[in-house]
């Protein structure tokens, strides 16, 4: 049986509570810089990706995927972007990626493999199979970080739900020292292909 972080976790939790040591993160559920970020859920971006970008609790939204993907137009990432834009005051969203990303390195037939070693029926992958879900590409990561970032960042442009004038920038992070390269400014597209919205966003 594997050891697990709960009881150390609720221990902490409790002291954290009883000194009060959260009143210096306390704030609104409104970004204070009306951004919401899509990033990986990497561990090195934890505490690396605000810092790099002087980010502190309760400036932006933090939305996390395997890869900062956008896997589906109508799943739970693309909803919480909206949520966020339409319900949370979020003006702009940054779709950042970083290199070194687990989900280039997926192999999906290997991951279903250690579904089997860890107790997951072949009956129900198969069921899954039967149902028209391609459980291969559903599973299958990315090849090239940028092209990856580029594509979410397209998807969340052209989705019809977000608002037009909306600035959508793509980045790559370096996961050692927090440098971000910029792939795609949001503001430079909208002045390109929107330019009528452009009046929107305070330069």
């Amino acid at each position: 049986m594997m050891k697990s972080s709960l009881n150390e976790i609720l221990s902490f939790n409790e002291s954290f509570v009883k000194f009060k040591q959260y009143e210096p993160y306390i704030t609104s559920k409104f970004p204070d810089k009306k951004s919401v970020i899509l990033t990986c859920m990497d561990t090195r971006l934890v505490e690396l990706l605000p810092k790099a970008m002087n980010m502190r609790n309760g400036d932006v939204k933090v939305v996390k995927s395997a890869g900062a993907q956008v896997s589906h137009p109508f799943g739970a990432i693309m909803r919480s972007l909206l949520v966020a834009v339409y319900e949370l005051k979020a003006d702009e969203v940054y779709v950042i990626g970083h290199h070194d990303c687990g989900m280039s390195a997926i192999d999906p037939e290997l991951m279903i493999h250690h579904m089997i070693e860890r107790g997951v029926n072949e009956d129900i992958i198969n069921t899954v199979k039967f149902s028209g879900i391609d459980l291969v590409e559903w599973l299958r990561g990315f090849g090239d970080v940028s092209t990856s970032v580029l594509k979410s960042v397209d998807l969340i442009r052209n989705h019809p739900l977000m608002p037009s004038g909306t600035p959508v920038h793509g980045l790559i992070m370096d996961p050692n020292t927090g440098k971000l390269d910029l792939l795609s400014d949001g503001n430079e597209y909208l002045t390109k292909n929107h330019p009528a919205d452009t009046t929107k966003i305070e330069q």
